[in-house]
């Protein structure tokens, strides 16, 4: 295993505190957390076992406890979840790795957080479990398995909903004369911009 020789980021945050910024900040611009939902440690728990894992990285813990049930417009378009990616999940990386397999070692311990579509795969190199913000592969069906984000936090991020971008999709449909809303807005509130108070 890696020697974990980091455990606060940069700005001097720990894992768990870096994705809980993230994920308060969202909210301050106008996430609705009435529509996430986190996941219980029991729940991580069956998740990871599912899976066959040893171990869930803090940052992973911390993601899972705030939207690991219901993940709300987080990861849009893809499955994740403790619900939504299970053994059978882990099962379609590993085929789509095929013979990219070897750059995960022994990729039947890698963590899988997301599916996008049954070809492309977000997962944890197991040799990285320990780590508590280990950073996150991307795997697209038998073409490539790459270190894509340097951490889980960065994964996160790179996960939250474009609030300026719905905003702007918002305006855009109202100056068409749009008159039904589309389906997201219920979960965002733009009445107000929590982030300065």
């Amino acid at each position: 295993m890696r020697k974990i020789d980091r455990v606060h980021t940069a700005d001097g945050l720990a894992p768990a505190e870096q994705v809980r910024e993230i994920f308060a900040r969202a909210v301050n611009t106008g996430l609705r957390p009435e529509f996430m939902k986190g996941a219980t440690g029991e729940e991580i728990a069956v998740w990871a076992a599912d899976q066959g894992v040893r171990t869930v990285p803090a940052a992973v813990r911390e993601v899972l406890a705030l939207i690991g049930l219901k993940p709300g417009l987080w990861f849009a378009g893809s499955s994740f979840g403790v619900e939504a990616i299970r053994g059978d999940a882990k099962r379609q990386a590993l085929g789509a790795l095929g013979k990219l397999e070897s750059r995960l070692g022994n990729a039947s311990g890698i963590l899988v957080l997301l599916e996008h579509q049954g070809y492309e795969f977000h997962v944890i190199d197991w040799r990285d479990l320990d780590l508590p913000d280990p950073p996150v592969w991307l795997v697209v069906g038998g073409k490539s398995a790459t270190t894509h984000w340097p951490s889980v936090s960065d994964w996160f991020r790179f996960g939250a909903p474009n609030l300026m971008d719905y905003k702007f999709r918002l305006e855009f449909s109202r100056k068409r004369r749009r008159v039904v809303n589309p389906s997201w807005l219920r979960y965002l509130d733009f009445s107000t911009d929590r982030s300065n108070g």
